[in-house]
């Protein structure tokens, strides 16, 4: 099995441990498939891409990365609602995404998804989600240029991606 279906496996019980005990969850609930709730995400994640592209010009790039990242993060919401789940944990999303992956029930570029956060370790480059926490919890105030241009074009793609599985 792999390291994305044994994640998944543990969120699920998490969650479902959780809400039995009468508590909210912060692993990954079945829900029943809300195509309304994906479009209020996707609608999220857009906002978020513009919020980054807004930060940039008025100075505040590094607030992008953030905005970024969630916009991409709200994206992968967005599929879970479709398939009928709730998560509460951002690691357990990134698990269901590539199980969904995985099990060819989407058509989400794998590497895209490695981008924003990768399950395996180790890894060449930084994950969007290292990105965000460097410029949200560091000292630096500004995204280099070419930095900023990846993220962009990361976010840009995940968006085009998620509306095409949204409506499949």
């Amino acid at each position: 099995m792999s390291h994305a279906k044994n994640k998944l496996t543990w969120c699920l019980k998490k969650a479902e441990k959780e809400l039995q005990e009468g508590s909210s969850h912060r692993g990954l609930a079945i829900v029943d498939p809300d195509k309304k709730k994906a479009l209020e995400h996707i609608k999220k994640a857009e906002h978020n891409l513009k919020g980054a592209i807004e930060f940039s010009k008025i100075g505040y790039s590094d607030w992008s990365a953030s905005a970024f990242f969630y916009s991409m993060y709200q994206c992968f919401l967005a599929i879970a609602s479709k398939f009928g789940y709730e998560s509460g944990n951002q690691e357990c999303t990134f698990a269901l995404i590539e199980s969904l992956i995985e099990d060819k029930k989407i058509g989400l570029d794998k590497n895209l998804l490695d981008k924003v956060a990768s399950l395996e370790v180790p890894k060449e480059s930084s994950t969007s989600i290292e990105i965000r926490e460097e410029y949200q919890y560091g000292t630096k105030l500004s995204i280099n240029e070419n930095l900023y241009k990846e993220l962009l074009e990361l976010a840009q793609k995940i968006l085009s991606q998620t509306k095409v599985i949204i409506e499949e």
